[in-house]
């Protein structure tokens, strides 16, 4: 039995790591029903068992949906993904120990509600922490059947989590009744089920098939130039090189009429804020704008510094150089040029725990000197409070870099701030040909639909495309090809609900978590009181 339990987690993780191989998200929906059934097993000889050993056999299924769908980040960091893995599982299964507890003590029924709720919480506390990992999202699973979630413009990925969950417990109840029943199941027991799966598809269908964009074109040039992040990009090619092929691949398809062209995270090297014209790659690029281009806007990614005065406010993540006499921030930045204007900055604000900053900087500064080095700069990167803009002609431009475009409520900030266009920049060479780069620019068309924005992605070593409001790839270009592809983008101006209202489905998911785990205790504690107050009487009278 204890090998078919084991089996069992393991078939789990199994079905939890298909969706983000590029196969249907659907198969969610079956995903938990092998860690209901362990769990069905210790409810039954919850006597035999305390809940640790359950826990025990939830672990597996974690490990493996983990280890299954990130193994690439090995590539960057075996000590770092080894990290990650455990600590993702832990967290994960201490949700299914929680609510396995409360179903010991609050019965079935109020412990799978609350199992809901805090799998929800979960989730949004991990976009929302400083140790943030929003890749493994439920809702993320269905990056790939965007004709199926139109509806997302509402809900964004937290209804989609909701949605597996539901449909998960339901699934399970009917095939708990058959295997529990020697009678034949009522076929009405099905209905709910699969309503629950059709409307939300038959709705995503017809709005997939009937949405329409207005028509207000902006052309945009993506360039992808290929450099090696870990053999060129910062030591092997100089900075003069990749600028050179920056406006090469650029250039290739630049026309009269091109509004804007796009480069890649990091593209640009050691470009001082104070004054940025003075970096000679921001000063050629400009000039070349100027001379070929000059209705033309150009983005791209930067390592970026800024120095401040002693007096100075200074942001999170400061550092101090030749006895504090020098005193500056680092940033992964994305730097607006145009011909004759002042130079546009947006910060990066999302960081990646571990490589862009040491989480809970404040109390773990020394550790500080372990962050892993990617891009060119090590230890903790500044930030800027909240999303910013990038204004030309009548596009307003909204420039996540990289992580940033798994945050679906960080990134309506930048809609809410006018953007009616976004622009994705990354480098996704990192993790090599691995189902890594896949699944981040899969994320993008989550966004796409979310809010109903056009997407043009451009990512050093691919894949960089275009991505229209219906999460549509329109264009690509081929993993590790020195490329550009050039399209039209239409602008939208509307707000989708999910603009408006961000992750509402996460945070009414903690507030009902809490009130669910307040009455868990108020109950736990009449009981013992009541048990203690039963024990004294019968001390008293024993008879």
């Amino acid at each position: 039995m204890k090998f078919k339990l084991l089996l069992g987690s393991v078939i789990s993780g199994i079905l939890l790591s298909i969706p983000w191989y590029g196969f249907t998200g659907m198969v969610l929906f079956v995903a938990f029903i092998p860690l209901f059934y362990i769990e069905d097993y210790f409810l039954k000889n919850r006597h035999n068992y305390n809940a640790l050993v359950f826990w025990l056999y939830m672990l597996p299924c974690f490990l493996v949906w983990n280890v299954a769908t990130t193994w690439w980040i090995t590539y960057a960091t075996v000590p770092g993904a080894i990290f990650a893995y455990l600590a993702n599982s832990f967290l994960m299964s201490v949700v299914w120990w929680l609510s396995h507890v409360v179903k010991r003590y609050k019965g079935i029924s109020f412990g799978n509600v609350f199992f809901v709720f805090l799998w929800i919480g979960f989730e949004y506390l991990h976009y929302n922490w400083d140790i943030s990992w929003p890749w493994l999202t439920l809702g993320n699973g269905f990056a790939n059947d965007i004709q199926l979630i139109q509806w997302y413009e509402y809900t964004g990925v937290f209804g989609g989590t909701l949605w597996v969950l539901l449909l998960n417990l339901m699934l399970w109840s009917i095939l708990k009744k058959y295997l529990s029943s020697s009678t034949k199941l009522n076929m009405k027991i099905f209905v709910f089920p699969f309503l629950v799966v059709v409307i939300p598809i038959f709705y995503s269908l017809i709005r997939y098939f009937t949405y329409k964009e207005s028509l207000d074109p902006v052309e945009v040039v993506i360039a992808q130039p290929n450099i090696d992040p870990y053999s060129d990009k910062f030591s092997g090619m100089s900075y003069e090189e990749q600028l050179r092929r920056l406006i090469e691949v650029s250039d290739s398809l630049g026309t009269e009429t091109t509004d804007f062209f796009v480069g890649p995270e990091t593209a640009l090297h050691e470009v001082w804020e104070n004054k940025p014209e003075r970096n000679r790659q921001v000063w050629m690029l400009k000039r070349h704008l100027r001379f070929y281009y000059p209705g033309a806007a150009f983005i791209s990614g930067a390592s970026a510094y800024r120095e401040f005065k002693p007096g100075d406010i200074f942001p999170e993540g400061v550092r101090f150089r030749n006895d504090s006499t020098f005193i500056f921030c680092a940033y992964n930045a994305a730097l607006f040029l145009k011909p004759v204007e002042k130079v546009g900055v947006y910060h990066k604000s999302k960081l990646v725990s571990g490589v862009e900053k040491m989480p809970y900087q404040k109390y773990l500064k020394f550790l500080e000197t372990l962050i892993i080095d990617l891009g060119g700069m090590t230890g903790t990167l500044c930030t800027q409070e909240e999303p910013s803009v990038f204004k030309h002609k009548k596009a307003v431009v909204g420039v996540p870099i990289c992580y940033e475009s798994g945050y679906g409520e960080y990134m309506s900030g930048f809609i809410k701030k006018g953007a009616n266009l976004i622009f994705v920049i990354t480098n996704d060479g990192w993790w090599k040909d691995s189902p890594g780069y896949r699944q981040h620019l899969s994320f993008s068309r989550l966004r796409a639909v979310e809010f109903r924005r056009s997407i043009a992605r451009s990512a050093n070593t691919g894949i960089s495309c275009f991505i229209n409001q219906r999460g549509d790839i329109l264009q690509k270009t081929r993993w590790w090809q020195k490329t550009s592809i050039r399209g039209q983008l239409n602008l939208n101006n509307e707000l989708t609900v999910y603009a408006r209202m961000g992750d509402y489905i996460g945070r009414a998911g903690v507030f009902m978590l809490a009130l669910m785990a307040l009455s868990f205790i108020v109950d736990i504690l009449k009981g013992r009181v009541g048990a203690s107050i039963n024990a004294k009487k019968n001390r008293i009278n024993p008879d």
